[in-house]
């Protein structure tokens, strides 16, 4: 028995996985209709059903009941976002490299003045609240200040966050880039400020090879290899006609992920947006070094990109580590529900299906797994760090009506995924503590 003075928890229908969909099929959920998650100290201390849990625990745990129509989760991930992008959401009509030059570039430069970055940033994190995100990878932007501002806020917040500052020193306006010298020397110092701070972690992150020189991306693999623990972060492959762009600028190379490989920017901890275009070599060079890829069906789609097939990234024979991301700001909601959504239209065009919960799965224990934090995020289980979503199944008129046919787990999630938003985040928690709640206006 043992006495939690300080807990607090919650009591509802639970929802976890405890292995992966897309390999174990439905033994891979864990579905408790009356579960208590006790929290405390920042992590989960007890998970299970209720009436075995309150056996282990001595005297009275505040706890919160979720109620009948609610699902207690682990809190989505993000694998791959731009927060200095969302003032630039829906700015549409061009493809991958004009929509760089024509919005992208114009709006990173803003984030010389550091007040400004906070002022996105805070907006980036409290949207990130709302949808139920509980931790990202982060693009911040080749500004040293992008990246203070950015920390702050989240270690404010007590988030679990990936993050770094862009390293460009070509292809780009005056104003974007650096130089393989100060690209060094910012980034180590932000590492020496940042990294292991709270729940912050660094990425070394070269935005993508086009916008490195050779020389900045051998740079890139020293740093990484200098700071053990560090993350690498950039894009591959997400358009034809940046494919062969790279080949023009790299012809040396076999391809564009060796590029990286070339430069030892594949391993643990190495996630790269997108991967629409990559041959079967490269997808097995990834299987081997351990490096991941983040969906981004929301930007894919609204750039005309191309569509990825993740049947055949997780091919059995050499699966890929692959998680889900929005890739904001050409991606287009905050909402890894919304993600789902698209991500299941996108495996119907590549001759696939994906089940509710393999879309669940890919936003919570395999977005942890893609950046190597199952050990810590994204299961409901003791030990885990106790960041949450409760999810509301009832969340508009319109859901609450079609869950009234709905027959089983699976049917529920589907339903979710295909028909709800950030309504549906009823309230999310950080370390433990309630960081969001939706406002009563808001529900049906």
């Amino acid at each position: 028995m043992q006495s939690l003075a300080t807990s607090q928890a919650l009591r509802g229908a639970a929802l976890t996985f405890v292995d992966d969909p897309f390999v174990a099929g439905a033994t891979a959920l864990r579905y408790e209709p009356d579960a208590l998650v006790v929290m405390s100290g920042g992590s989960i201390t007890h998970c299970g059903p209720a009436r075995e849990i309150q056996q282990q625990l001595t005297g009275d745990v505040p706890t919160r009941f979720t109620g009948k129509d609610a699902l207690i989760m682990p809190g989505f991930i993000d694998c791959h976002v731009h927060y200095p992008q969302i003032p630039i959401l829906g700015a549409g009509g061009a493809q991958l490299v004009e929509w760089l030059n024509r919005y992208t570039f114009i709006a990173e430069q803003r984030f010389s003045m550091e007040a400004y970055a906070r002022d996105v940033a805070k907006v980036f994190l409290d949207e990130c609240l709302r949808a139920g995100t509980t931790t990202a990878a982060v693009f911040c932007t080749v500004h040293p200040q992008s990246v203070d501002a950015f920390f702050q806020e989240a270690d404010a917040r007590h988030m679990r966050m990936i993050a770094g500052k862009v390293l460009m020193d070509r292809n780009a306006p005056a104003d974007l880039l650096d130089t393989v010298q100060r690209g060094h020397d910012e980034s180590a110092q932000l590492i020496r400020r940042w990294h292991g701070r709270g729940r912050l972690s660094y990425a070394i992150t070269p935005r993508f090879a086009a916008s490195s020189t050779p020389e900045q991306l051998r740079m890139a693999g020293q740093l990484w290899a200098a700071h053990p623990g560090t993350y690498l972060q950039s894009h591959v492959s997400e358009s034809r006609a940046e494919v062969e762009w790279i080949s023009q600028l790299y012809p040396e190379r076999q391809n564009y992920l060796d590029v990286y490989d070339h430069h030892r920017l594949l391993g643990k901890r190495a996630i790269y947006g997108h991967g629409i275009w990559l041959t079967e070599p490269e997808l097995h060079r990834c299987h081997l070094t351990g490096t991941a890829l983040a969906h981004c069906p929301t930007s894919n789609l609204f750039l005309g990109s191309g569509l990825f097939d993740l049947r055949n990234a997780l091919n059995a024979s050499r699966p890929v580590r692959v998680g889900l991301a929005t890739d904001l700001g050409a991606g287009t909601s905050f909402s890894l529900l919304h993600t789902m959504n698209e991500a299941c239209k996108v495996a119907q065009l590549t001759g696939g299906v994906l089940s509710g919960s393999q879309a669940f799965y890919l936003a919570t224990r395999g977005a942890a797994r893609a950046l190597y934090l199952e050990d810590r995020i994204g299961t409901l289980r003791a030990g885990m760090e106790a960041d949450l979503v409760v999810l509301d199944l009832k969340s508009t008129p319109l859901i609450e009506f079609r869950m009234r046919s709905c027959e089983s787990l699976e049917e529920a999630l589907f339903i979710q995924l295909t028909l709800a938003d950030d309504r549906a985040i009823e309230s999310t928690y950080i370390a433990g503590e309630l960081a969001y709640q939706r406002a009563r206006s808001h529900a049906h």
